[in-house]
């Protein structure tokens, strides 16, 4: 089996989109009077629910990438749910050779996770905040399992926004 045809397969299975994210831990985490670190996302559809009691979830992301460097030393991150709506976020955190994370933040509609600090999509469907309890390797991905803290669905309008045959599409 060749890895174009393992991707053709596994694209005709309809996957839900979220955006992880977490902050850079400070320069100077001694020093109070540190800036926060920067805010880093990525666009996920590898993202699942583990286990109601206790409450975990899962987030597979490749091995090296800037989010599995930063998850093997922050333990608080966050996901927000997209919404059919948010297709353009989905592209804009899933970009290669994307500009820094700092402007792909700048003009998004944001609120600081209480538990983790890490900025959560104001709109989306339902948001996490999570602190890993245990990082699986598994081929050229990390398996992060992390504890939900807080989860919330506020009611926004739409559906999910999903990911089939290579294309974000809405469900309907």
């Amino acid at each position: 089996m060749s890895n174009d045809e393992f991707r053709a397969a596994m694209s005709r299975l309809a996957a839900g989109v979220v955006l992880v994210t977490a902050q850079e831990p400070p320069l100077d985490p001694d020093d109070p009077g540190a800036p926060a670190g920067e805010d880093v996302g990525m666009t996920a559809t590898a993202f699942l629910s583990v286990s109601l009691d206790p409450p975990l979830v899962l987030v597979s992301v490749r091995e090296g990438s800037r989010m599995d460097d930063l998850l093997a030393e922050q333990p608080l991150w966050a996901v927000s749910v997209l919404t059919d709506s948010q297709r353009h976020i989905a592209g804009r955190f899933a970009m290669k050779g994307r500009i820094s994370d700092r402007l792909l933040f700048a003009d998004l509609p944001v609120t600081r996770g209480e538990a983790s600090d890490a900025p959560l999509i104001t709109d989306a469907l339902a948001t996490l905040e999570c602190r890993t309890e245990q990082r699986v390797p598994a081929g050229d991905h990390t398996l992060v399992i992390g504890r939900v803290l807080t989860a919330r669905a506020p009611g926004a309008d739409g559906g999910p926004l999903t990911y089939f045959r290579g294309r974000y599409r809405n469900l309907g």
